[in-house]
């Protein structure tokens, strides 16, 4: 029998995607998971980066198509590929995993067999303001063998862990200063090209 997957995200790439969540938390919101399969074990996916998408439309095929080509060409170059998709629902009390998240997954899934779904769980993003949350504020979905996505264990969080362990302390003090008001996503380049959709400036 294989040995189950697991997902490491990075400290940048977690924080990147909850704040674009943040700034953007009357709207569903989505993102690009970038990686690689662990060189020394082949049952860890490394989620180094993270690219925002969209705040508005995120549905629509055009757009998404533009921004995976970019993403991949910039990514590419530095040997990280697409690994898995990031979605935050419009609704704070909606924890499914809606159709347009299962349909790009799947476009993902065609690349990367291995790829992973992560869902925003908006009961635990409450917490860290607080201070009282350790766990990755994300469900982990992945793909059964009969091509349906499934939670990952028994809370989806069980093989989802974050590299940086404090990284939640870190989100804490950036939702307190609003940094998340400076985040750019690729609706904001598209709207206005000089606006960066890899947050150069985010963690300086």
């Amino acid at each position: 029998m294989a040995a189950e997957l697991k997902y490491e995200i990075s400290q940048h790439a977690y924080i990147k995607l909850v704040l674009h969540a943040l700034k953007h938390n009357t709207t569903a919101v989505n993102g690009i998971l970038l990686g690689r399969v662990n060189p020394q074990n082949e049952n860890v996916v490394e989620i180094i980066d993270s690219v925002p998408l969209f705040h508005s439309n995120i549905a629509l095929l055009p757009p998404l198509e533009i921004a995976l080509i970019m993403v991949e060409e910039h990514y590419g170059s530095q040997g990280l590929g697409i690994v898995g998709y990031f979605h935050a629902n419009e609704r704070f009390d909606d924890a499914e995993l809606g159709i347009v998240a299962k349909n790009i997954g799947d476009h993902i899934f065609r690349y990367f067999p291995q790829a992973a779904l992560l869902l925003l769980d908006n009961k635990k993003l409450e917490a860290v303001p607080k201070g009282k949350g350790q766990s990755p504020l994300m469900q982990l979905y992945i793909r059964d063998t009969s091509k349906n996505w499934k939670l990952a264990g028994p809370d989806g969080g069980s093989r989802l862990v974050i590299k940086e362990p404090a990284a939640n302390v870190v989100l804490s003090d950036y939702i307190s200063s609003e940094k998340w008001q400076g985040i750019v996503d690729f609706d904001d380049h598209l709207d206005d090209i000089k606006k960066d959709w890899l947050n150069p400036e985010l963690f300086k």
